[in-house]
């Protein structure tokens, strides 16, 4: 047994030295290759570094960067984001929670789009360090309570959206409505409507009786009435690179009223309106894209479009419009583009403003417009008519194209009557 522990213990000594021996030239490799062999052993860092690179875009606007993380599903905020962005965007992740201190490295941030995502906490210090952001966005998410300190560190913000979440209009809201509701900050929650309870449940936060929040629910259980009109709360607000509202697919009936007037885009096509009324579009003096395609809209106001100065391209498409009253057009000076095919255009008298209007407006780019009846001009162009219209009018007579016979025999029975 002795001899057999001797040759063990041999054995685990060759194998020792022969541990040594190769770590010492590993070693003197790695001595000798220098940054050659820490790039080589470092692969798995610098493969890591990209793939967070890749999961958001950059660009600039105005000399401004712009970094979009829209629709990554994130569940958290990237750790390597560039310090000197300017505006954010992380709408449409997978976001939660917003802790402490979170932005606190991006000290230059302006505005920060978190819509569209499952936020149902905030914590009191999140935007600590954010002193230049004036814009807010964190509208369709999960939030039911939000403290007033959350804005203590934001002292310029200007713009606040926080509608599409399930606010419990209670006693722990009280303070919050209270800021929200300070005269003259009308960018500030002003379409979040409460949740819950019940008897506040469609209400306003900007509206509410504060007072009431902090109530017994036992001692007034009934429900408060309210005036259902039509509103943009369905809809998602983008603010860069370009100002816009996409209300695509909401099942609206109206134009909303809230829609913000410094918008330069609206989209409301593939829902439900089925007219145009008078100044619908007053407020908004610089949208520059309309597009109502795919409704059901049958009439146009003259005065719908009354205020739209700078629009330069509206659609209209895949609607059930016949003709345009006269004056529709009358207040688009800068329009560039008309959509208008899916229309059942009906060439009759009263397509000529339209047709009318579009030759006097020559630079104007049109397209969609044809007969669908009556059945003799169906599939003809609306200007093939009009020019077949007036081929078939009776051409004006001159002077010397009328007999002169009846108006010589009248002179005579005249002079006869002469006394």
């Amino acid at each position: 047994m002795q001899v057999i522990r001797i040759i063990l213990l041999l054995l685990l000594c060759r194998a020792v030295e022969f541990m040594k021996t190769r770590n010492g030239r590993h070693g003197n490799r790695m001595r000798d290759c220098g940054k050659k062999c820490l790039k080589r052993h470092s692969t798995h860092v610098k493969r890591f570094a990209p793939f967070l690179s890749t999961i958001c875009s950059e660009s600039l606007h105005v000399n401004e960067k712009i970094v979009d993380c829209q629709d990554k599903r994130l569940i958290t905020i990237p750790p390597n984001l560039p310090k000197d962005v300017v505006h954010l965007q992380l709408a449409g992740n997978r976001i939660h929670n917003l802790k402490n201190s979170m932005f606190t490295p991006l000290k230059h941030l302006k505005s920060l789009d978190l819509q569209r995502n499952a936020i149902a906490t905030i914590e009191p210090d999140t935007f600590e360090g954010l002193d230049d952001l004036h814009t807010l966005l964190i509208q369709h998410n999960q939030l039911q309570f939000l403290s007033e300190e959350v804005f203590i560190p934001i002292p310029k913000l200007k713009y606040l959206r926080i509608y599409g979440n399930p606010w419990n209009c209670n006693c722990n809201l009280d303070e919050m409505v209270r800021k929200l509701q300070i005269p003259g900050q009308k960018n500030l929650g002003s379409l979040a409507k409460c949740k819950a309870p019940k008897r506040f449940a469609g209400h306003k936060l900007k509206t509410i009786n504060v007072n009431l929040l902090c109530n017994d629910e036992k001692n007034s259980t009934n429900p408060i009435p309210i005036q259902n009109t039509a509103d943009s709360t369905k809809c998602n607000i983008y603010l860069f690179p370009k100002s816009r509202i996409d209300c695509q697919d909401k099942d609206l009936i109206r134009v909303p009223i809230d829609i913000p007037a410094e918008v330069l885009e609206i989209d409301l096509s593939r829902n439900k309106i089925r007219q145009l009324t008078a100044k619908n579009f007053l407020k908004f003096k610089e949208l520059e894209t309309l597009n109502l395609s795919g409704n059901e809209i049958g009439s146009i106001n003259p005065a719908a479009f009354s205020g739209l100065l700078r629009l330069k391209e509206l659609d209209l498409s895949s609607n059930v419009l016949y003709n345009f009253e006269y004056g529709v057009l009358e207040h688009l000076y800068f329009i560039e583009r008309l959509i208008l095919n899916g229309n059942p255009w009906r060439c009759d008298f009263q397509i000529h403003y339209l047709a009318y209007w579009l030759q006097v407006h020559h630079n104007v780019q049109f397209e969609g417009l044809e007969c669908t009846m009556p059945n003799e001009y169906k599939g003809w162009t609306v200007q093939k008519y009009i020019k077949k219209y007036y081929e078939d009018c009776p051409k004006e007579k001159t002077i010397a194209d009328f007999d002169t016979y009846d108006s010589d025999k009248l002179e005579e029975e005249e002079i006869r009557r002469l006394p």
